[in-house]
């Protein structure tokens, strides 16, 4: 399959695509620009800034407004237009790290990810904010990684899917519903590329954005095998979700860092394809 551009080079490093329903609307991260890109559903493009250099993950709260990882903390919107910040963590990321991809959990639990900006091996950690937690107990769940990327969990909540990008795997997180992650195992190595964000779709496949090859894949849950893949013209494709009404369309953010002006002019803009099966709705924070 390949996926067709369906906006122009709208940001530099585009990031966790989420479907917002209550818009309804596409939403992702310029990730490095601060900004939160919305989608509008004339193909407009809505830019609002943050208040921090990284707006690293944005997913709906339940029932109004937005969770939003920053640079070095979390902070939850009244509105789903980003106008009241009604809440805001202690900063949790150590100078010289930033947050990075991340999601919630089936019982409203919003995880980020966080990487070095020198890409320390193992400087990484993964972090989770509960509902009603105090502004300093944003908690480390677990450590030793180098850039936390990807995170979404199989339809009946139980395993969750996490990919370490420079170690060139995705792992599968068995998931309680109490006590959250647990033991992790290697679900997929992917050689030829760098695993970066994912989705599941309601037959619990893994969409995996493999940045660097231009590409998308899916993987079977049980055995890793591959048995789909989506071109895309850039070659840094950096993440997936499903949206649309119907949760059809399978939307691919991806990225312009670190290239020249006059290269790879399409990068940094969105696509989409209609891949035949569809998305699973978008886990909200639950507070």
């Amino acid at each position: 399959m390949r996926a067709e551009r369906v906006t122009e080079s709208v940001c530099y490093h585009g990031e966790g695509p989420v479907w917002w329903p209550r818009l309804p609307a596409l939403r992702l991260v310029d990730l490095l620009a601060g900004d939160v890109l919305t989608l509008q559903p004339d193909g407009a493009i809505v830019r609002t800034p943050v208040g921090s250099p990284v707006a690293a993950v944005v997913r709906p709260r339940h029932t109004a407004g937005a969770v939003v990882a920053r640079e070095r903390d979390i902070v939850l919107f009244a509105d789903d237009h980003f106008a009241e910040l009604v809440w805001q963590s202690a900063a949790f990321v150590p100078a010289g790290q930033r947050n990075n991809e991340g999601g919630c959990d089936p019982e409203g639990r919003f995880h980020v990810g966080t990487m070095a900006y020198d890409r320390t091996d193992g400087a990484a950690h993964l972090h989770r904010l509960d509902p009603g937690a105090a502004a300093d107990e944003v908690q480390t769940v677990r450590g030793g990684l180098t850039i936390a990327n990807g995170l979404a969990w199989s339809p009946d909540g139980r395993t969750a899917y996490h990919a370490d990008t420079p170690t060139h795997s995705v792992f599968a997180i068995d998931h309680d519903p109490v006590m959250g992650l647990g033991p992790r195992r290697v679900l997929a190595r992917v050689e030829d590329a760098w695993p970066d964000g994912l989705t599941v779709d309601a037959e619990g496949g893994i969409w995996l954005a493999l940045n660097g090859s231009g590409r998308v894949v899916r993987f079977d849950p049980v055995n890793a095998d591959i048995t789909e893949e989506v071109l895309v013209e850039p070659r840094q494709s950096t993440a997936c979700t499903f949206g649309g009404l119907d949760l059809d369309t399978l939307y691919v953010t991806t990225s312009r860092e670190n290239l020249p002006d006059d290269a790879d002019p399409a990068a940094g803009s969105v696509y989409a394809v209609v891949p035949g099966v569809r998305g699973l709705p978008p886990l909200e924070f639950g507070g």
